[in-house]
């Protein structure tokens, strides 16, 4: 098929270009190509910034670890060591991304009273994130590394 159509124009000039027909064939073709392609990178978006909200809980429930070698207890907003300002990142030293702060809200409660102490890393997402990712919802890892996913998908999925 020939991209171009030669026609004899008025005064026997060769006038050049498409046809409406294949320019309807083109634009339909983008529009079957874009409504399968926006889903699918809306979907690799939620995930990636799924992906890098478990990455920063991790390294949260690393560094709790390793303050609880060093202090004998988990990190806590109100814990002797706590300002009035104080939250479990500075206490941790530790700050989320502008993505993770953007699509997440992240805290860490300790258990109160639990023993041996524990702690609970907690991922609520917000915004866009929220809407989008309804099948996982909040995502928590606790001091034993056990994983949960408050969404109908179930952890194998979400983690």
């Amino acid at each position: 098929m020939q991209a171009r159509k030669t026609v004899e124009g008025q005064g026997g000039r060769r006038e050049r270009g498409f046809t409406l027909i294949e320019l309807m064939v083109v634009v339909a073709i983008i529009g079957i190509l874009a409504a399968v392609a926006y889903p699918s990178y809306i979907n690799f978006i939620t995930k990636s910034n799924r992906r890098t909200a478990q990455s920063f809980m991790l390294e949260v429930s690393s560094r709790q670890q390793r303050y609880l070698l060093d202090a004998r207890s988990y990190a806590n907003a109100s814990s002797p060591d706590a300002t009035q300002d104080s939250s479990i990142a500075k206490l941790l030293l530790i700050s989320p991304s502008p993505d993770v702060a953007r699509n997440y809200d992240i805290t860490s409660p300790v258990k109160a009273g639990s023993k041996p102490p524990g702690f609970t890393v907690e991922a609520t997402p917000k915004g866009a994130q929220a809407t989008r990712d309804s099948g996982c919802g909040k995502l928590t890892i606790d001091e034993a590394g056990t994983k949960s996913a408050a969404g109908n998908q179930g952890v194998s999925v979400c983690w």
